[in-house]
């Protein structure tokens, strides 16, 4: 792809103290996000969190009320035509023409973005799409399931090599074999050197996929950072046999869970005895401390459960999630 409209090509995404209004209603208040070249970017929030709205603005179909967006330093709302040669979008919500076949909408998407310049080539990257996500490019866009219609959106944005890979709720309607497919796209596009913006209520797609996470909560953005460096807000669970732990774990094995009863051992959180082994949790930080204890202690059955993604993201939104429900079924519930 010739990019020499852009000359040096610029970080895909920055987005500085981001604004943007309806009417009295606010959906953006003073948003920070930036994208670097080359990797794969989670966006997460709860329905009404502002996702959708960004990446309108990101694609030039809604203008900022204030602030500074940039797309590979280009202003999307006065560039947007030039940039969109550059990007591929997959929405979550896909509407295809109901007369046209399913190949014939992913040929005309991929033409949209402009033609491929090596069409032999696009014709086997579109064919070896087609078969590994098992779609029937014959039928007519009217008898395709939701799922199907994604599926036109996603073979057509991945047929077509793209700078700037802009996903929103990508695998909405898929199934679980055909998520792994979609999973290994993204791994491939990103190791020839394209950028991806991933918004996804998956936690653990997300958690596979993405170097590094930002959290945006009523229009602003709360954190931001790869897993490693958000960890630290979290609590690692640990694990051990409780057998012969009496002394140490005091009131625990009584039954007891409150913090604290792990003689010696500062700042723990959440313990609880079952089925003879003793667990607790403690903030990450804290680990690399508790450990060396551990191991004077002789403790055997040792187990380390780094956080989640899923449990950052409940840190933030677990007041809007129904209470006592804490698997990831809960927060796909939340609609991220």
């Amino acid at each position: 792809m010739d990019l020499s409209i852009f000359g040096a090509m610029s970080t895909p995404i920055q987005v500085r103290g981001l604004v943007k209004r309806f009417g009295r209603a606010l959906a953006l208040d003073s948003l920070d996000l930036e994208v670097a070249s080359g990797e794969v970017h989670g966006f997460l929030g709860p329905n009404g969190a502002g996702k959708s709205t960004t990446i309108r603005i990101l694609l030039g179909l809604a203008r900022a009320s204030a602030g500074e967006v940039t797309v590979f330093g280009r202003d999307p709302w006065k560039e947007a035509s030039a940039l969109h040669r550059l990007i591929a979008y997959v929405p979550g919500d896909v509407s295809i023409w109901p007369n046209l076949t399913g190949g014939e909408a992913v040929d005309l998407l991929g033409r949209l973005r402009g033609s491929p310049d090596d069409k032999a080539g696009y014709r086997g990257r579109r064919d070896r799409l087609v078969e590994a996500f098992q779609f029937d490019p014959r039928k007519k866009g009217r008898a395709y399931s939701k799922g199907n219609r994604q599926k036109v959106a996603l073979i057509a944005a991945f047929a077509t090599p793209a700078d700037l890979y802009i996903m929103d709720e990508p695998t909405s309607g898929l199934d679980p074999l055909m998520e792994v497919v979609f999973d290994r796209e993204v791994a491939r596009v990103a190791a020839e050197g394209a950028t991806v913006l991933l918004s996804s209520h998956i936690l653990s797609e997300v958690e596979e996929l993405c170097d590094r996470v930002s959290i945006i909560r009523a229009g602003r953005t709360v954190e931001s950072g790869t897993l490693a460096e958000l960890r630290h807000l979290t609590r690692t669970q640990i694990t051990f046999s409780a057998e012969g732990q009496v002394d140490m774990a005091g009131d625990a094995l009584k039954g007891a869970a409150a913090p604290g009863s792990l003689k010696g051992i500062p700042d723990v959180h959440d313990v609880i005895v079952d089925h003879g082994r003793l667990t607790f949790t403690i903030d990450s930080d804290r680990v690399a401390a508790v450990l060396p204890e551990l191991a004077r202690r002789n403790v055997q059955g040792l187990t380390v459960a780094p956080p989640s993604l899923e449990e950052l993201f409940l840190r933030h939104y677990g007041d809007e999630i129904v209470p006592g429900r804490t698997s990831e079924r809960a927060v796909a519930a939340a609609r991220v």
